[in-house]
């Protein structure tokens, strides 16, 4: 057991540093290339932050773990909202501006509903994966076009070029920065899913309840890090945006992979429970930082505490149901 815990958390690990060197160099290289900053931060940076659960779920799926895959997709969305941005809100009130921000949320809705709609008869199959994997190109087609046609007063596009412009570096180094993060994240991810299938083994539960807590928590420690960071920063809307991001990200690329890779039948809590719960946190988060009744939108540290305590108690009704 010592063993597959010292695993698991050598391959947070390398998740974290593979997929940070990853953004650092797919970033580096489109900048270098003349792509915009807010297009780079909405695409490239989201899909980096995500690359560690569609790695993981990938590889699990392949290993025939489905039930890890889909854990680790609805779980990293739960924990984004709830341990993530409940933690970082209660380090410092996050305050969202971005007009960009705002047209991305019903991107996130579109991907709720589309993911429901094919989950619904509980069977996650080929042509479902196609569809979310689809639905995924589409969204990023859509959020370039939202950057594009942005005004370049938008906080989050003067964010994302302040980010960018503090770590500069020649294409060539760019891009072998690029391949080592990608290697690094591919090492990760098979040591996380070997040790957590043993640990679910060793434990007697099942591998959703795996994907939902150690896996989902793992892989959203780079949201972790980057959110905190960009708060102490001053730079509030991209701590949001990289939340968006990356559950539309999650819900579309890590839950289709496993359909076109291993077809499987749901775990019937999977829908009745975890989507519900993740579904539940994205209202909220959109009222939170959306703004009502005309006020800025603003996740104070009462919203925060209650975003983590939210995250808190269904841990604790995973445990429950799983003893």
């Amino acid at each position: 057991m010592l063993l597959h815990i010292f695993t698991v958390l050598a391959g947070f690990g390398l998740l974290i540093w593979g997929a940070d060197r990853f953004v650092a160099g797919a970033s580096a290289t489109a900048r270098n290339l003349g792509v915009p900053p807010l297009i780079i931060g909405l695409t490239i940076v989201g899909f980096g932050t995500s690359a560690p659960e569609m790695l993981v779920s990938g590889i699990a799926a392949w290993d025939g773990y489905p039930g890890i895959a889909v854990g680790n997709a609805l779980g990293s969305n739960i924990a984004n909202i709830g341990l993530v941005l409940g933690t970082t809100a209660l380090i410092a009130p996050i305050a969202v501006n971005s007009d960009t921000l705002r047209r991305e949320y019903p991107l996130l809705f579109v991907a709720m509903v589309l993911a429901l709609w094919l989950m619904s008869d509980g069977y996650l199959g080929v042509l479902d994966g196609i569809l979310l994997i689809a639905g995924l190109f589409l969204m990023m087609l859509w959020v370039v076009r939202i950057g594009l046609r942005s005004r370049k007063s938008d906080p989050l596009q003067q964010e994302f070029a302040e980010e960018l412009s503090e770590a500069e570096m020649t294409t060539p180094i760019a891009m072998f920065w690029l391949l080592i993060g990608i290697l690094v994240l591919l090492a990760g991810s098979r040591a996380v899913v070997w040790g957590a299938t043993e640990i679910a083994v060793a434990m007697g539960v099942s591998d959703l309840v795996i994907g939902l807590t150690i896996i989902a928590i793992g892989t959203s420690l780079p949201e972790l890090a980057a959110s905190i960071m960009s708060v102490i920063k001053g730079e509030h809307d991209i701590a949001v945006g990289n939340v968006v991001g990356s559950n539309m990200f999650n819900i579309l690329g890590v839950l289709g992979l496993p359909g076109l890779i291993h077809p499987f039948t749901l775990p019937a809590e999977s829908l009745s429970r975890d989507f519900g719960v993740m579904a539940i946190l994205t209202v909220a988060l959109f009222l939170m930082s959306f703004g009502i009744n005309g006020r800025q939108g603003r996740i104070n540290r009462l919203e925060g505490g209650t975003l983590l305590a939210a995250y808190v108690g269904y841990m604790g009704w995973l445990y429950v149901s799983s003893v």
